[in-house]
């Protein structure tokens, strides 16, 4: 006879005790106490020759309550199961409800903040209010053992909420800062007639917009007792130089001199039309992803052995462009800070990359930081130069950047082009073991010039190897390259790229796909 295993505890629990010398011996059924006389002794262990023995009908009862017992508990667990999801549920979207009031009430504070009707302590007490409505968002809710324990809405709820009572914050710092310098500013009716004021004018002239220039700050701290060490102006690299015709990168202390009427001209050599908002921010945002994450540490991250693929590297790159592409255009009428997003994600150590990829930074951690560090110096810089020299400025350095340094990159006049020939290489390969997507190549040249991370990391992989776009080329620096900021040491090779200049376009030398 078969005994389940799901009946074993419940058979254990009816054995006696202490067994009679009958039962040992195979004589009495250890559960009615019957002899077995003619019927048939079933043993229950610990050999078939020893131990106790039972009867078929009792066997076959324990066996069927234990059944039973089984299948109410199931039952329960499935009734109890519903009922934490059905509540886990509620409690998830409860508390989504709170972060997106919370979230628009600080996108209507910065809107207000940025009114200039609205008065100064009315800003400051609504950032009050709205930062104990923010203390006051308990923390996101547990879900079940029975329900899946990812949960990215509450994730990126959260995350917009923190972007929101950044730029919330920010505003009002801004407005109530320039609301006390103009408060303290002393009358000056001289300076109507050069104004032309109002004849109802009291003489006192407010500032909208300050700019002390780069170094006023750590003037002003000295004079506090507080001393920070400068940085070195850096030079502009001798190409740049040469075609913006600039002889001094440091003069007037302006980050980018001339680059409204220089940049332009550049541009337009490389069939990019500065004039052309669409074309200008997508030339901008190619520059961003390869100054700000594609330079620097990314080089050694891929360069590990647990390091992203070249395929991998791709997809994410397309990826971040259609984010920074985004931010970019946002930041015409939210403001700089709305690039706070694109460097959230390009540094997410615990985000999945695109194009189907199992990498994360948390993969290299030791390398995580190093990255970090250098995509908030890049888009910080970008930032600084859009509050200092306005939105355009600041996607014409990094549109300028781009068609430098990745002309024929995805997002550039020069991809078409480039998926042609690439394409050309694969039509006359053999794709035997080849991704599946693949086979058809009319769709991948279409995914190519639409969306190549559609295509999958594997196979972007593939192409990187055997029918390279200039997208996939990347330009890696060798396996014995060093990090300095890593390890102290300095570069092992002689493809050791020049040092990054404040427009971001080192020199970089190629290695060979690791995979």
């Amino acid at each position: 006879m078969h005994i389940p295993g799901y009946a074993y505890a419940l058979i254990r629990a009816a054995l006696p005790n202490v067994p009679t010398s009958r039962q040992v011996g195979a004589l009495d059924c250890c559960f009615c106490d019957r002899p077995f006389e003619d019927r048939p002794a079933l043993p229950l262990g610990p050999t078939p020759e020893s131990g106790l023995f039972g009867c078929h009908p009792c066997l076959t009862r324990l066996v069927a309550r234990a059944r039973r017992a089984r299948d109410a508990a199931l039952t329960q667990d499935a009734e109890r199961a519903r009922d934490e999801s059905a509540a886990w549920l509620s409690s998830r979207e409860r508390h989504l409800a709170r972060i997106d009031s919370a979230r628009r009430a600080a996108e209507a504070v910065a809107g207000l903040a940025r009114d200039g009707d609205t008065e100064p302590l009315q800003v400051a007490w609504l950032l009050v209010s709205l930062e104990s409505a923010y203390a006051w968002i308990p923390e996101a809710p547990e879900p079940p053992a029975s329900a899946e324990r990812e949960n990215p809405d509450l994730k990126d709820e959260a995350f917009r909420l923190d972007l929101a009572m950044i730029t919330a914050r920010e505003t009002v710092a801004e407005r109530l800062t320039y609301h006390l310098i103009n408060a303290a500013q002393p009358e000056e009716p001289e300076m109507c007639e050069e104004l032309e004021c109002p004849e109802d004018c009291s003489g006192r002239h407010d500032f909208s917009d300050i700019d002390c220039g780069p170094d006023a700050v750590f003037e002003d701290l000295a004079r506090l007792g507080i001393t920070v060490e400068q940085p070195e102006p850096e030079p502009l690299p001798p190409r740049l130089t040469a075609l913006l015709g600039s002889t001094d990168a440091r003069e007037k202390h302006s980050l980018l001199p001339d680059i409204e009427q220089q940049a332009p001209v550049v541009l337009a050599h490389f069939g990019i039309d500065a004039d052309d908002t669409e074309a200008l921010v997508s030339a901008a945002a190619v520059g961003l992803v390869s100054d700000a994450w594609r330079e620097g540490p990314l080089d050694v991250i891929h360069a590990a052995e647990d390091g992203p693929s070249d395929g991998e590297i791709f997809a994410q790159s397309i990826d971040l462009y259609r984010r920074a592409r985004a931010a970019l255009a946002a930041t015409r009428d939210d403001g700089p800070e709305m690039l706070l997003a694109f460097s959230a994600i390009a540094s997410d150590a615990n985000l999945l990359w695109a194009g189907g990829s199992r990498f994360a930074l948390r993969k290299v951690s030791e390398f995580v930081k190093e990255l970090v560090q250098h995509v908030d110096d890049r888009v910080r810089f970008t930032t600084e130069v859009m509050h200092k020299q306005g939105w355009r400025a600041g996607l014409l350095h990094r549109a300028t950047s781009a068609a430098f340094k990745v002309p024929t990159h995805f997002g550039m006049p020069g991809w078409p082009g480039a998926v042609a020939s690439a394409m050309e290489r694969l039509a006359v390969l053999d794709r035997t073991g080849a991704p599946e997507a693949l086979a058809d190549l009319a769709a991948v040249e279409a995914a190519l010039l639409e969306a190549p991370d559609r295509l999958g990391a594997d196979a972007l992989d593939w192409i990187s190897r055997h029918a390279p776009v200039d997208q996939c080329a990347t330009r890696f620096r060798p396996r014995n390259y060093v990090s300095r900021t890593s390890s102290g040491m300095l570069p092992v090779t002689s493809a050791t790229p020049d040092s990054v200049s404040r427009f971001g376009w080192p020199s970089a030398a190629r290695r060979p796909s690791r995979r």
